[in-house]
């Protein structure tokens, strides 16, 4: 059942001070002390700072996309400013940005959600428009509302994500009686606070549905860390019937596996995935268009800071998507990936 987005005025109040909102508690929730910008004119140029992932990750390249082409569009520039998955450096350069006032509208890829939350909420009282895309800004990973009040969001929460992946798993497995059928879920980043929730969810759903979980494994976001985790995986575990993992591990994992009967499940929306997926060699993938909400990111960001009124909060694969990204051969049929790894 789709979830109501709620509206918000991203509208006409004065900044309180960011000394004041750096020191409120980010376990408190929602922000009360934040203020909004004096709305931009339909002509005036504004300027969208892109504070993503990695400049050298492909998904964050999607995401990219789509936010330069909604610039170009409406009048605006857009600036990519690269972390490298960093969480500190994020977190500095955004302060940096806020000191400079460098941009109108940042839209937030978040490394580390919890470090973020005081920087996100200084932009918000210095008047920037903030929309917080993917990874949720806060200590909840299980919600795509706003932890940060006056802030924009298009999220698919990392625990749905991860209860999906499971799904599909579930789905693929020969039986799941007994704990008949052996799930490998490769971790992305070991101690990378969206991949302990999602990882977390994933297993637990896993358990609850009755197979024996394998998830000590580290899979990375590479084909190189995907098939350095495989291998480990056969020599401990060759009676593993399938294995999740981010589509670029799957990518270098699954060519391991040919000739054995082993079903995978990757997490990602790219062409090889796509590719994978229709042509049977996985099971499924979990399938954010993340290209378009790299573009709705701008879009309400753009909207907002010219005095809009956007929703609040966007729940990204109920709304992109008519199949909630669960990209199976039948829900995948006749489309086309965002992007490529």
């Amino acid at each position: 059942m789709k979830r109501r987005s709620r509206l918000t005025t991203i509208g006409v109040t004065a900044a309180v001070a960011a000394a004041v909102a750096a020191c409120s508690n980010p376990a408190d929730g929602a922000d009360s002390g934040s203020a909004n910008a004096t709305a931009a004119g339909a002509d005036e140029e504004l300027s969208i700072g892109f504070f993503g992932f990695a400049k050298a990750n492909s998904f964050a390249q999607a995401t990219w996309a789509g936010i330069q082409e909604v610039a170009a569009e409406n009048n605006a520039t857009a600036t990519f400013i690269d972390s490298n998955f960093d969480g500190p450096t994020q977190v500095n350069q955004l302060q940096d940005a806020i000191t400079s006032k460098a941009y109108d509208v940042v839209i937030v890829q978040a490394n580390d959600g919890t470090a973020m939350v005081n920087p996100v909420r200084q932009a918000v009282a210095a008047g920037i428009t903030v929309v917080v895309e993917f990874t949720p800004v806060g200590g909840d990973y299980s919600t795509a509302e706003p932890q940060v009040e006056g802030t924009i969001t298009i999220i698919d929460p990392p625990t749905v994500n991860g209860e999906g992946l499971a799904k599909m798993a579930l789905d693929a497995c020969p039986t799941v009686t007994d704990g008949d059928c052996t799930v490998a879920y490769l971790q992305g980043f070991e101690n990378y606070p969206l991949d302990a929730a999602r990882t977390e969810a994933a297993v637990d759903a896993l358990e609850a549905g009755g197979v024996t979980v394998i998830s000590n494994l580290v899979g990375g976001y590479t084909a190189d860390t995907g098939r350095a985790a495989m291998q480990n995986l056969l020599q401990a575990h060759p009676e593993v019937d399938v294995v999740i993992g981010s589509a670029q591990a799957i990518g270098g994992a699954a060519p391991l596996a040919e000739g054995k009967n082993i079903t995978f499940v990757g997490n990602g929306a790219s062409t090889q995935a796509y590719e994978a997926v229709q042509a049977g060699r996985w099971y499924g993938t979990y399938a954010l268009p993340e290209k378009q909400e790299g573009a709705k990111a701008a879009e309400l960001g753009l909207a907002a800071a010219r005095g809009e009124d956007v929703p609040e909060s966007t729940v990204a694969c109920e709304e992109l998507t008519d199949y909630d990204c669960l990209g199976t051969k039948e829900t995948l049929a006749g489309k086309t990936a965002d992007y490529s790894d």
